[in-house]
Formats: C-alpha cells, sequence, structure tokens
C-alpha cells in the first residue's frame, strides 16, 4: 500500500508534526514543525526537507484547531494518489498495549483509562487522535506507546517492593523514551553491528531524561519507572526521591496533590535547583553559583544511575548519547566520562567537542558513541508496518532527504 504518513507528537501547549512519504518501503522526510502556544497566541512554523521554511501566527488554537489548521495547509502538499496514515505518540501504554495498535473507539476508552498514570502527557496524546477523528474520521491511526519497548524486562526488574496484588492493579515501573530508545537500538544494528550485539547503556539526555540498558538490543531496565517522573534528575522534573519526602510534604507542609504535582513536575530538576532555568545551554554558561550546583548534580545522578545499570548488565561494552542535551552538550559528555574512567572510558576530547558520532579514543575499553535520536521516523515506521500487517518491531529503518 503506497501511502504517506503524518506523525503527531502531541503535548499540553504544542503539536509537533513530520510528514513522510514512502517509496518502496523507504520512508522520506517532507516536513517537519509544530504548533505551539495553543490556548494562547498559537504560532505554526514548518520547514520542509529542501531548507524551505514558513512561519504563520494564529489568534487562538486548541487542539482540534489546531489540526484544522495543519490538514488544511497540508492540502496542497499531500499526494492525492497515496493513501495518508498518522502514526500518534502516546506515552502510556499500560498493561495491555506492547506493540503499535490500530485505535478504535474501543482501544480509545482504554487508552483514556491510562490517563492518571501519565497526567502531563497522555490526555493530550489522545486529545489529537479525538480532535483527527472529528476532522477525517476515515483516516487510519496508529498508537505507538513510549512504554512498549520496555516490555521485555523480568518482574523484578519492574516490581516494587509492595503487596503483590498492587502489582497485578498495574502499580509497577513501566519505562518510558521506548519509542527513542527502540531507534537508537535499530541504528546501533545498522552502524555499530558488533556493539548491538553486546551491553550497552543508553543516555537520553534532554528536558526529560533517562538511561537504558540495553543486552544485544533488548532492554534490560530503565531508570524511569512508574511515572516519567522517577530516576534521573531533568528540566523541571526531580526524578528518584524518597516517598518519605512526599509524605512530609502531605503532613507537614499540608501540600494538595496538585501542589505536589506542580512542585515534582514543572518546579524541580534543573529549573528548581539553580533558580535559573531548565535550559542546559544558559546553565552552562551562567555564572551563578546555582547553576554550577544544578549540573553537578544532574551528572552525578546520571553516574549514580549508571553504576547500578553496569552491576545489572555484569558488565559495558558501549555509552551511546542521544536527544537534545546527550547530543549538543559537549561538556556534560565530557564530565560524565571522566567519572566513569574506572570503566575504562576515555575519550577524545576533539571528537566530543565535534559531536562526532564515536567520541572514544582507541585505547577506550569502553565505545562511546552519539547518536541522534529520531523518534518520528521510529512511529512512521512503525504505523506503516502496523498498517501493511508487517512486523511492528523493524530491524532496518530507511529514510532519506
Amino acid at each position: 500500500m503506497i501511502c504517506q504518513i503524518l506523525v503527531l507528537n502531541s503535548g499540553s501547549s504544542s503539536i509537533k508534526f513530520s510528514l513522510f512519504d514512502e517509496q518502496e518501503g523507504a520512508l522520506t522526510d517532507l516536513y517537519k514543525g509544530q504548533i505551539s502556544g495553543l490556548g494562547s497566541n498559537a504560532c505554526f512554523t514548518v520547514s520542509s526537507s529542501k531548507n524551505q521554511k514558513f512561519t504563520d501566527l494564529l489568534k487562538t488554537a486548541d487542539h482540534l484547531s489546531a489540526l484544522k489548521y495543519l490538514f488544511d495547509w497540508l492540502e496542497s502538499k499531500l499526494d492525492s494518489n497515496k493513501d495518508l496514515f498518522v502514526g500518534h505518540r502516546v506515552v502510556h501504554g499500560g498493561n495491555h498495549f506492547f506493540s503499535p495498535t490500530v485505535v478504535t473507539p474501543g482501544i480509545l476508552e482504554q487508552l483514556k483509562k491510562l490517563e492518571p498514570l501519565a497526567p502531563l502527557h497522555q490526555a493530550y496524546n489522545l486529545a489529537a487522535i479525538e480532535s483527527l477523528k472529528q476532522i477525517n474520521k476515515a483516516i487510519p491511526q496508529v498508537a505507538c506507546f513510549d512504554t512498549a519497548f520496555h516490555s521485555s524486562h523480568e518482574k523484578p526488574n519492574n516490581q516494587f517492593a509492595l503487596p503483590d496484588e498492587y502489582y497485578e492493579q498495574g502499580i509497577r515501573r513501566y519505562g518510558f523514551h521506548g519509542l527513542s530508545y527502540e531507534y537508537i537500538a535499530t541504528r546501533l544494528k545498522q552502524t555499530e553491528p558488533e556493539l548491538s550485539s553486546g551491553k550497552v547503556i543508553v543516555a537520553h539526555l534532554g528536558n526529560g531524561s533517562s538511561l537504558c540498558a540495553l543486552d544485544q538490543c533488548r532492554s534490560i531496565d530503565s531508570t524511569m519507572g512508574f511515572s516519567a517522573l522517577d530516576g534521573l534528575m531533568m528540566g523541571t522534573r526531580c526524578g528518584s526521591i524518597d516517598a518519605g519526602v512526599i509524605l512530609f510534604l502531605l503532613e507537614e507542609k499540608n501540600m494538595s496533590a496538585q501542589q505536589l504535582t506542580d512542585l515534582l513536575y514543572k518546579k524541580s530538576g534543573l529549573l528548581g535547583v539553580s533558580k535559573i532555568s531548565n535550559d542546559m545551554s544558559l546553565l552552562l554558561k551562567s555564572p551563578e553559583l546555582t547553576a554550577k550546583q544544578a549540573i553537578d548534580l544532574y551528572v552525578h545522578r546520571i553516574i549514580r544511575e549508571v553504576g547500578s545499570l553496569v552491576a545489572l548488565l555484569k558488565g559495558l561494552d558501549g555509552l551511546v548519547f542521544t536527544a537534545g542535551i546527550g547530543e549538543n552538550a559537549n561538556e556534560i559528555r565530557k564530565r560524565i566520562c571522566a567519572e566513569l574512567t574506572w570503566l575504562g572510558v576515555e575519550i577524545d576530547n576533539r571528537a566530543n567537542d565535534e559531536n562526532s558520532p564515536v567520541i572514544s579514543t582507541r585505547n577506550s575499553s569502553i565505545k562511546v558513541c552519539v547518536i541522534p535520536t529520531n523518534e518520528e521516523l521510529m512511529i512512521a515506521q512503525h504505523t506503516f508496518d502496523k498498517l501493511n500487517e508487517k512486523d511492528s518491531t523493524p530491524n532496518n529503518l530507511a529514510v532519506g532527504n
């Protein structure tokens, strides 16, 4: 089935999108953009694979009106001789969704029940699906889950030390950023086949940050757990925190559930510690002591979690940096690798400064790579495969420009 695939990543205040064209199973990215500022003065920005750019201001926009605008804009860009498919990033798949799934009314209702597990993401992911059904219910839609890649974990890796009935009720560690990790695993098979058969830690470092332990490109464990709050310190999220702190804030500080949610999701992490910004590039340039303290804590938490994943893997062959900070902040990579010399990590400073694909030296016991992630392509490939009844966990991704 010859098609074009629109990938949507819908959040509370923005909708990111990419349009791919399929020819003989290979996907070419045509356009990439976003509608930001939903709920207020929205801005539509898009760039093409030919470096053409377009910007427009929308007076106001909710998810439905934003998608209507997007489809009006796309009308002249779509190939009328090709079917249009839509693939969505959906953060949480819960206990039942372990692979890309064609969305039906029944499936949508099941996914809505998972909204409490991802309160800042799931509802907005699903809002795009519902809005698109109002625009054109005939367009096939596929949900691709950020938790699915981690479904290979053994039970002890996912279980909290609570009575087992809570595990059966879904209170367990799920892991997130799975679409990013799956893309990296696929790229490793293509570009680093020897490393892909070994033990690798992937560091997805961005505004949301986590680590994933891969054994032969299979997820063994991740630093994120029941929610996207767990694990590493992030842009505005605190990461792992003693449950006693939560009880103290509830009982002694009389904080409400909403106040706690705002604190843990929006006012902590790099922003909370630095009191300046959640933007790592700004903190690296800042002379303020609080900026240094925030960066020190960020690196410390990463090193601590790397150590636990190395123990779980029983060794390490490779370390991969990806996402916004991982791909671009050479100083953060340098600091992390400097703390891992005990593992035999040695990086080439020039390669690191240039964001080269491989930044370790030939003498390094651990191969250190920088691989840009591409969750949109992963979603597009899954959508194509699912709607063509192929294997929805591809070993090869083909993309052109």
